[in-house]
């Protein structure tokens, strides 16, 4: 049986573009924050996975996960995306290991590896950089880059 690809890969658009296609102001300005502290705390150059900038996700460093159905492919390591109702931010172990800092975070939902915020100022920062920086390090023990 033929594997799927993964459909959310690296397409060559551009950040800016994507970040410039957010049409509310308020939306657009609290991405633009996030890009800029992603980019500090990673060091890396974003990328847009996807296809289209309406559904891309802004994502910085990859890695190359296997299944053990043997289903492999590559993903970024930590990333952030502007959808109709919330922004979401990705860490992508996931937030089971999360819950003394998604107590501090303030208001938030969560997903398995996505966080949904409605704009930056309903959460705390410092604790948002927190969950981004340990994200990180346990992508790293996982898939040591």
């Amino acid at each position: 049986m033929a594997q799927s690809k993964n459909k959310t890969v690296p397409e060559g658009l551009k950040v800016t573009d994507y970040i410039n296609h957010i049409a509310d102001d308020a939306r657009r300005e609290d991405c633009q924050k996030i890009l800029d502290m992603m980019s500090e705390i990673t060091g890396w150059e974003p990328r847009i996975w996807g296809a289209k900038l309406a559904t891309g996700i802004v994502g910085f460093g990859d890695y190359h996960y296997k299944y053990d159905s043997g289903r492999e492919g590559d993903f970024f390591r930590l990333g952030f995306s502007s959808r109709a109702q919330n922004i979401s931010i990705y860490i992508m172990p996931g937030y089971q290991d999360f819950s003394e800092e998604l107590a501090r975070l303030g208001q938030h939902k969560i997903g398995k590896s996505c966080l949904y915020i409605k704009r930056l100022s309903d959460v705390d920062e410092a604790v948002l950089r927190e969950i981004m920086k340990k994200g990180l390090d346990i992508m790293a023990k996982l898939y040591p880059v």
